[in-house]
């Protein structure tokens, strides 16, 4: 993904600078025009501070498309990353995504009772280089980090069954659904919602953003606390990508519709012990939730200690679990730990663990504000190891040898009004991309790399 493809670049160009400026620009324009129209809008779009969304009801357009069974949502997340030190290179990159979803309600539509169908759309940009090309770390630096293009992510419908749950085809992604923390997505690093032993050891990155494949998911309701998951999707959503081409450049528009890579199979168990009906109020991390399961991919992957050789078949188990520890009126403290392993001899990521907390309200007058601080910790397969150290002893050469990737990052979450939010953000990673040669000096890993964030998004 994005940033496992390090593009050089100037510390800061014009156009990077071009870039920011029109950003703001179109921002302020958009809340000056926001601001000018509410003396011509509906009751229910006075209010700019309250509304849901920052263009409002469209004077009830809103409702009656909703009525109608079409809903319809806009967001725009936008974000800089200055690399202070260590990485790749020093500087600043700026990108964004706009994400448009629409959701049909098929019963209102034509009359297909329990039927929905759900259509998303990305417009992705950067600066010329994204947060993870200043860095060449493992996990991505941001959860969009992608190459810029227009791209069709999730095509499917859904048919409800009852009360006993849903069954959903089409193109698909897994991270709507599965591996997830409530609490750990809250964070920006991108290995905190699609972990790094998923990302790296699957063809193309897996059924994730921004690369979804076609799938089909079964999800069960046994009660109202646990939930259950099984899911097939196409093995590699890049289609038949050549070896050293990058998958999002194989599948630039999200249309290949990819059935080529054999399959991979999901499955997992959710229980929320506190779960509500009608799901959780709180802007913030929910009430404790704990996930098991695990993945097969029934494709050929190359032996890490012989790259000739291949193993049938890749696997995974994993952990997740969100508890909430502390709870008055206003606030919350909750912990999160993740977990995952996989085998040595064909994945990359052998293991990997991640914990920390979230806190919402963490200041009396800021009730939906949140803090969030994390640490993702990526074992490299011993294989892989052990093959640096054999080339050691036939060059001659002193490279690094690979060990593992650690991600710190504490980000804090500003409720500024509904519709808008703002996200300063700091992370810290050390040995990026394991501790792999620097690509100036190969007797020298890459150093350390700090990097001082912020990200707004903005829902219209």
């Amino acid at each position: 993904m994005g940033s496992k493809e390090a593009r050089q670049g100037p510390t800061v160009s014009r156009d990077e600078l071009s870039w920011l400026s029109t950003g703001v620009s179109v921002g302020l324009a958009i809340l000056a025009g926001s601001i000018s129209v509410q003396s011509a809008a509906r009751a229910d779009d006075i209010d700019l501070g309250t509304r849901d969304a920052l263009t409002g009801n469209w004077g009830g357009a809103r409702t009656s498309l909703s009525k109608m069974g079409i809903d319809w949502n806009l967001t725009y997340t936008g974000e800089v990353f200055s690399n202070m030190s260590g990485g790749l290179t020093r500087g600043t990159a700026y990108e964004d995504l706009i994400d448009l979803e629409l959701e049909s309600d098929l019963n209102k539509l034509f009359g297909w009772k329990g039927g929905t169908a759900h259509l998303s759309l990305y417009q992705i940009n950067d600066s010329g280089r994204n947060a993870g090309d200043l860095v060449g770390a493992i996990s991505d630096i941001s959860g969009i980090d992608a190459r810029p293009a227009f791209r069709l992510f999730t095509l499917y419908v859904q048919q409800e069954l009852g009360s006993a749950g849903s069954l959903r085809i089409g193109q698909i992604a897994a991270d709507d659904e599965f591996v997830i923390s409530d609490t750990a997505a809250l964070l920006v690093n991108g290995s905190f919602g699609w972990a790094n032993p998923i990302d790296d050891n699957l063809p193309g990155g897996g059924p994730a953003y921004p690369l979804a494949t076609p799938g089909i998911r079964l999800k069960l309701d046994p009660s109202e606390e646990v939930k259950v998951l099984a899911a097939i999707f196409s093995g590699n959503p890049a289609g038949d990508c050549p070896p050293n081409e990058k998958p999002e450049v194989c599948n630039k528009h999200g249309t290949t519709f990819s059935f080529t890579g054999g399959a991979l199979f999901m499955g997992e168990v959710q229980y929320r012990p506190n779960a509500k009906p009608n799901g959780d109020d709180n802007g913030g991390p929910p009430e404790s939730a704990y996930r098991l399961g695990g993945w097969y991919h029934n494709d050929e992957f190359p032996d890490l200690a012989n790259p000739n050789l291949e193993r049938g078949g890749n696997w995974a188990v994993y952990g997740i679990f969100d508890q909430t520890v502390w709870r008055n009126a206003s606030s919350a403290l909750t912990l999160f730990l993740g977990v995952a392993a996989t085998p040595e001899d064909r994945s990359p990521i052998s293991f990997y663990i991640d914990g920390g907390f979230g806190i919402t309200g963490p200041l009396a007058s800021r009730p939906d504000d949140v803090i969030v601080f994390g640490v993702a910790y990526s074992d490299i397969s011993s294989d892989l190891a052990a093959l640096d150290k054999a080339t050691r002893r036939a060059t001659g050469i002193s490279i690094p040898i690979q060990d593992s990737e650690t991600a710190i990052e504490l980000t804090y979450i500003a409720q500024v009004t509904p519709w808008w939010t703002l996200q300063p953000d700091l992370q810290y990673i050390i040995h990026p991309g394991g501790n792999v040669p620097s690509p100036n000096n190969p007797t020298r890993a890459v150093e350390d790399s700090f990097l001082v964030g912020f990200r707004t998004r903005v829902t219209f």
